[in-house]
């Protein structure tokens, strides 16, 4: 069976596991290394049974804890060349990946990867590259995509395919716009290399989901220009207004910032 946390989910550090009783693979490491050490220990699980990293794109709140990850415990790191090069310019990331365990994956080419098959595609976003993941293990099929700009043609098919979707909800536009961000800050989320808004990543949902799909979490939060509920209930709204039901035709939940969740089963 296949099972999933997420161990933190906005700007604070985002890191997320998938399992199995025999594999392990950690999509992005923005999480510090005592932190994850210290929730592993707490669900019972252990960073050997990791075999596997991908990362999404090289901003400090993904990839701060991916070196020593990777050297502690002899892990490749799978993401596209534009994404390890920025990796190693970052200055946040204190140990850097060791070349063996640097390895590239190509958007729209599926690998397999132990347990899982697994499809990078692109994400627009102000990073030096950024890919969203398709990881299917048996028929399930979960798809995971974070600090998104703009809905893309090339993403839609992958909303389309997935039994279980993390997506981003970073922000209530309104919100945004009445807040305390200098202006500047203001137009680069909102613009199409920036973050998708609650209203956006309902609109996706609602354009692309199909009844294969089980479950949505909501990632990647703004604490200041969001909340749990105004986002939970603006996407169930706005899901409604197109005939789709949350907790009847899937079910939508928001991932805490800071606070891993519990293990859930994909079936």
């Amino acid at each position: 069976m296949l099972k999933f946390i997420s161990f933190g989910s906005g700007s604070s550090g985002n890191c997320y596991y998938l399992y199995t009783e025999t594999d392990g693979l950690i999509i992005d490491a923005g999480v510090g290394i005592r932190t994850l050490k210290k929730h592993f220990k707490n669900y019972g699980l252990h960073l050997d049974n990791v075999h596997h990293m991908l990362i999404t794109h090289d901003h400090a709140d993904h990839v701060k804890s991916v070196g020593s990850l990777s050297k502690d415990y002899g892990l490749d790191v799978y993401t596209t060349h534009s994404v390890h090069v920025g990796i190693e310019h970052n200055y946040f990331v204190k140990k850097k990946i060791e070349p063996t365990h640097v390895k590239i994956v190509e958007k729209g080419v599926t690998f397999k990867l132990g347990e899982f098959k697994v499809t990078p595609f692109g994400v627009p976003h102000d990073s030096s590259d950024n890919v969203g993941y398709k990881v299917c293990y048996g028929d399930v099929v979960f798809v995971l995509m974070t600090d998104i700009g703009h809905i893309t043609p090339e993403m839609q098919p992958y909303i389309s395919e997935a039994n279980y979707l993390v997506i981003e909800a970073n922000h209530d536009v309104e919100m945004l716009s009445q807040g305390p961000y200098p202006q500047h800050l203001k137009m680069r989320i909102l613009g199409p290399y920036g973050h998708l808004s609650n209203a956006d990543c309902a609109q996706a949902i609602a354009d692309d989901a199909t009844p294969q799909l089980k479950k949505v979490w909501l990632c990647h939060l703004s604490e200041e220009n969001n909340h749990p509920i105004l986002a939970q209930k603006t996407i169930e709204d706005i899901l409604r207004s197109h005939g789709i039901i949350a907790g009847v035709d899937f079910t939508v939940e928001v991932l805490k910032r800071k606070v891993p969740t519990g293990v859930y089963e994909l079936l």
